[in-house]
């Protein structure tokens, strides 16, 4: 849709009705249609981000199949299209049926022009969000190698595996379960020279301790009962690649002692065997657990704890990532609906009040199996709260305002600068780096002219 332009597209069969909502709807763009097969081709013509249906076309008189045809052909073409629907005034069967087959709203004849236009504007709004945030998370995708974020605390952590991809140092990864360690790990490996090598990883904590050295190490045949071929190791089939070691807080200590030395010698000695076989790899481990705690209780070796922590990368929970919850989740609804055949599923105002007031304990996992869930479960065409198991609050969906954020945002730093600057102006403009001119202005717009200081 044109940034300058915001198409509405009214499909109403009574002339009288047209004339009178395309003067109520002067607003916007407003293009007509009279029946379903004109309907349509002003949908591929115009693109309009939001339609209002009737759904009492013609040819039927008095029925809505039409309507419901109409209704279904809007979304398969265009299926981020706002469809509000028109109806009877005691006919709120069909609205009901018409919301669950993706319609966004409803109202009913005879309409109040200032009550349906406050919907479509709010359709508009949500149209263009929706719109905006897609583009931001294909650029974040593309940019990050599938890392969706725009918190400064996780693009700094994206910034930071960027400068050591190009390096062989050993990477510790450290933060809280289902917080995106070894999406890392694989953006630090692709982002490298060894791309084109193997990424092995393995978790520590998920392997019986008397299993994990032949895991690790490989064995020679007849080294223990079973053993009946001679098998590498993941350290050795990492060769020339990449070896990620999750859960390294598990380790156990007659373990921790061989990898060591296999990080000092860049050697691997199979179980059973006596041959020393160089091993190429770039290490990256993680771990949830706080390892200085691990080395004061005498259960993590400190030396080791120095091999592995060449450059340590601290990833922040998702508490702590402004606006990643939601982004991360209409991303998760995209790749879900795919998978499930409803691509045209989307997020209700509660349910993105839900996500954003949740504290995600399990971080991204969590989310992301709690939108599988309601992908598969949830009825009709959008996701609400309910179907997430989350509540929101009673607090209303709050309206972004990117005037009102820039202006608290100068507010606070003007305060700021003037409390520095103990209320000299010619200082306080020297640290806000502007004119004098602007910041009277400033003081002005704030009303905190200079006999208020």
């Amino acid at each position: 849709m044109n940034e300058a332009r915001r198409d509405l597209l009214v499909i109403e069969d009574d002339p009288a009705l047209q004339t009178q909502m395309k003067w109520a709807f002067d607003a916007y763009a407003v293009s007509l249609a009279s029946d379903r097969e004109e309907a349509i081709a002003q949908v591929r013509r115009v693109e309009p981000a939001v339609v209002t249906l009737d759904l009492g076309l013609p040819p039927e008189t008095g029925g809505v199949g039409e309507g419901f045809r109409a209704l279904e052909q809007i979304l398969e073409l265009a299926p981020d299209t706002k469809v509000i629907v028109v109806t009877g005034q005691h006919d709120s069967a069909n609205a009901r049926r018409a919301v669950a087959l993706g319609a966004y709203d409803f109202f009913a004849k005879p309409f109040d022009a200032e009550v349906v236009s406050l919907i479509i504007d709010r359709a508009f709004r949500m149209h263009e969000l929706q719109t905006e945030n897609r583009q931001l998370l294909e650029a974040r995708s593309e940019a990050k190698g599938g890392i969706i974020t725009g918190a400064p605390e996780m693009l700094a952590v994206c910034r930071m595996i960027e400068k050591v991809a190009a390096t062989n140092a050993t990477v510790l990864l450290l933060g809280e379960s289902g917080t995106g360690k070894e999406l890392l790990a694989r953006v630090l490996h692709d982002s490298s020279s060894r791309c084109g090598k193997r990424f092995v990883a393995i978790n520590c904590a998920a392997i019986p301790d008397t299993l994990l050295e032949s895991e690790l190490f490989g064995y020679e045949r007849g080294a223990f009962t079973g053993a009946n071929k001679q098998t590498p190791g993941r350290i050795e089939t990492a060769h020339q690649g990449t070896l990620f070691l999750d859960e390294i807080g598990d380790l156990p200590q007659p373990l921790q002692a061989k990898l060591l030395r296999f990080l000092q010698e860049r050697t691997v000695e199979r179980l059973g065997g006596r041959e020393e076989i160089p091993v190429d790899v770039r290490i990256v481990c993680a771990t949830h657990q706080n390892l200085r705690d691990r080395i004061a209780d005498g259960q993590f070796r400190e030396d080791l704890f120095y091999r592995f922590a060449e450059i340590v990368v601290t990833v922040p929970p998702l508490r702590d990532r402004p606006g990643d919850a939601v982004a991360l989740a209409h991303a998760f609804v995209r790749r879900f609906g795919d998978e499930q055949k409803r691509s045209r599923l989307g997020l209700s105002d509660d349910a993105i009040v839900a996500i954003e007031q949740h504290r995600w304990p399990g971080n991204v996992r969590e989310l992301e199996n709690v939108i599988k869930r309601a992908v598969i479960l949830a009825d009709g065409q959008v996701i609400r709260a309910s179907d997430l198991g989350l509540e929101a609050s009673a607090a209303e969906y709050e309206p972004l305002n990117l005037r009102e954020a820039r202006d608290r945002a100068e507010r606070k730093e003007l305060v700021r600068a003037l409390a520095r600057a103990n209320g000299n102006l010619s200082k306080t403009a020297d640290l806000l780096g502007v004119s004098r001119p602007t910041l009277y202005d400033l003081l002005n717009r704030f009303g905190m002219r200079k006999q208020d200081q």
